[in-house]
């Protein structure tokens, strides 16, 4: 084989590995989300899947010639590839939820076959190249470096271009297509046997199956996988699910109502906010500059525009896609009292006045976690340089017990403001089941009985902990930074 066929081999086969790993979290997300045991679940797997390729194709090319098997090798990994889609949609139904067993399971069924039998292409290559013996080394590292920068290409024109451009089934199956085809091809005379017949058949079928079970994302967002979808017990009302998880209900006739638990708390923290420099002197009604950090269904903006004259909303939204769906499925109108700017939250924060708010309300989330970038210290001074005084920072976060990351949260939340409160049933509080928390902290004293009596009547949580209360929920935990935040782990999975 001539070198400069086996350098593009390796290339292509490297490539296609990691193609798989960037697209893994795409797939996994809708039934297990997009957490760091994701992340890490997909990476170990697709290490492993090379480590065993590697040492099962060196192998083989001790045993056969490898002229014999890299067209079968590529067949068969372009088999797999195709059978990426049909696989993780069959099985998430079955291994989904959170819990790192369930992750592992569906990334090992998904992903560690093709990226085993992908990588045995490598050794054979190489096995083929090595004439002579003198030259050892040279062969044996320019197909390593070329294989390194299939990998690096095949990374970025995933991350930056295919994403963007092409649904993940798409690409999964224009790669499987692609490689089926070139192992066809590298078969010098036509194929004898079963073997071939039956992987040509096998990768047909697999392409036709993936696109037959239906893809479970309306929108295929370069973050999310994002659903909009009626919800059954209230006609007119949509539901907007990210990855896994219900982020927002939204009433398309109704914008003032608000029917999750932790919108109707925030709102009552909000009634209590604004008009005044000191919320002791807070007119309910009176105008409100509101910045959000999350837009998701934009519920609380828009519940904000419809009930409170003059109040002035900015969205800060990571994805531009959400946006859209938002306007097109969920009734969002923009506007002077509602607007939204797309970038990374972290960055945008940065670039607001000082003393610009009333109320920050954070609800953004990337998976079950509030993004660790945005749960740190140093984040929160960033909330505090924008709020006037006497303003409120309202920031919604879900945790199961022991409440490892909602302790965190508010401790890195005592460490930045003088008044702190935590409202939540009196179940969670205790630590005795989980769900939302509403962390709610000011530079001024809370007006807790007000905020407990606005959210009580409006259906939201009407027990908070504050005081010798707090201190008892806080107990040891340690406060987030930029230096070490490990929100996903702290965060208790059920």
């Amino acid at each position: 084989m001539p070198p400069v066929a086996a350098g593009l081999l390796v290339f292509l086969t490297s490539a296609s590995v990691l193609v798989l790993e960037i697209l893994a979290v795409r797939l996994l997300a809708p039934y297990v989300g997009a957490t760091l045991e994701t992340y890490t679940a997909i990476i170990g797997v697709v290490l492993g899947g090379i480590a065993a390729g590697s040492w099962a194709g060196g192998r083989i090319a001790d045993l056969v010639p490898p002229r014999r098997v890299l067209g079968p090798m590529l067949l068969a990994g372009g088999v797999l590839a195709l059978c990426v889609t049909p696989a993780v949609r069959l099985l998430g139904t079955v291994a989904h939820g959170g819990h790192p067993a369930a992750v592992v399971a569906l990334a090992t069924a998904g992903f560690f076959a093709p990226a085993a039998v992908l990588s045995a292409v490598a050794p054979a290559v190489v096995k083929l190249q090595l004439a002579d013996l003198a030259q050892t080394g040279r062969v044996v590292g320019r197909l390593s470096a070329v294989g390194t920068a299939g990998a690096i290409l095949g990374t970025f024109v995933t991350g930056f271009l295919l994403v963007a451009a092409l649904p993940t089934t798409r690409i999964l199956l224009g790669l499987g297509t692609g490689l089926a085809a070139t192992g066809l091809a590298l078969t010098l005379r036509p194929p004898r046997g079963r073997l071939p017949v039956g992987l040509a058949a096998l990768a047909l079928a697999a392409g036709a199956l993936g696109p037959a079970l239906g893809d479970p994302c309306h929108v295929q967002t370069p973050y999310f996988c994002a659903r909009v979808l009626p919800d059954p017990a209230s006609p007119g009302s949509r539901l907007l699910i990210l990855d896994d998880l219900l982020h927002s209900h939204v009433d398309l006739g109704d914008p003032a109502r608000l029917e999750l638990g932790y919108t109707r708390t925030i709102a009552g923290v909000l009634d209590t906010a604004g008009g005044s420099p000191r919320p002791k002197q807070a007119r309910p009604g009176a105008p409100l500059d509101a910045l959000h950090v999350g837009g998701g269904g934009f519920t609380l903006p828009r519940w904000l525009a419809a009930t409170r004259a003059g109040a002035r909303s900015l969205v800060l939204e990571l994805d531009p896609a959400v946006v859209r769906l938002a306007r097109e499925r969920l009734g969002l109108v923009t506007g002077p009292s509602l607007r939204v700017r797309t970038g990374d939250a972290r960055l945008t924060l940065a670039e607001q006045p000082d003393h610009a708010y009333d109320a920050v309300v954070g609800d953004a989330f990337g998976g079950r976690a509030v993004p660790w970038h945005l749960a740190t210290r140093e984040f929160a001074a960033q909330v505090r340089r924008v709020l006037r005084p006497g303003g409120v920072y309202a920031v919604n976060v879900i945790d199961l017990p022991p409440l490892g990351f909602a302790r965190a949260e508010t401790a890195t939340l005592r460490a930045v403001f003088g008044h702190v409160a935590v409202l939540a049933p009196p179940e969670r509080l205790a630590g005795r089941e989980g769900g939302n928390f509403v962390l709610v902290a000011s530079d001024a004293p809370l007006r807790l009985d007000a905020i407990r009596a606005r959210g009580a009547a409006r259906g939201g949580y009407g027990a908070a902990a504050g005081g010798a209360d707090l201190d008892r929920f806080v107990g040891p935990a340690r406060v987030l930074t930029d230096d070490h935040a490990p929100v996903d782990q702290l965060l208790s999975r059920d």
